[in-house]
């Protein structure tokens, strides 16, 4: 009987968990093997190096925070308020995945801060999202002004909210969130 190999996914995984503890240099192949349980002869089945599994990494986290984000959304159909609103849900329950979640969204910033390349990513990902939620908030409000801040404030609310630990005055932060969201498609 032949060896299972570890899938190919299940190194990626196991790399943006790491790149979420420790950033980029923490995402070395032999911690990653051990944290797998596996050999890392394993890695070289899939990937031809380090730099390989990182740059398949930024390649799957650019699309699955843009492209794949946009396509669940708009095969729901609707009006913009609609999607607006399916938008703030679906982007609230994807706060802790694997490769969508803030922990990984804060550490591809924060290795953006010292790598060029990372950082076009980064900016490419951003204007991506930003071009969307502005399509959006075109479809609700008529003020190009206030396009852009809801935009920028709706975008801010999904990369810091998990920054911010303020107390909220008697109201849980489930409930500022849900004042925040009716706030944003008023």
């Amino acid at each position: 009987m032949g060896t299972i190999r570890t899938p190919r996914g299940r190194w990626i995984e196991e790399g943006f968990r790491a790149l979420a503890e420790g950033g980029p240099e923490a995402v070395r192949i032999e911690p990653l093997a051990q944290a797998l349980g596996v050999s890392k002869g394993g890695f070289y089945g899939y990937f031809a190096n380090r730099d390989a599994l990182l740059t398949e990494m930024l390649d799957l986290w650019e699309r699955e925070v843009t492209e794949a984000v946009i396509e669940r959304i708009e095969s729901g159909g609707g009006d913009p308020r609609a999607k607006l609103d399916r938008l703030f849900d679906f982007v609230e329950g994807v706060a802790d995945g694997p490769v969508t979640g803030t922990s990984v969204e804060h550490a591809v910033r924060d290795w953006a801060r010292r790598d060029e390349a990372v950082a076009a990513r980064l900016r490419r990902a951003d204007n991506r999202r930003m071009d969307y939620l502005r399509s959006l908030f075109r479809g609700i409000c008529p003020d190009e002004g206030d396009v852009e801040v809801r935009s920028m404030l709706a975008f801010s609310i999904r990369v810091a909210d998990d920054l911010i630990v303020a107390d909220h005055g008697g109201r849980s932060r489930a409930e500022v969130m849900g004042l925040t969201k009716e706030w944003l498609l008023g």
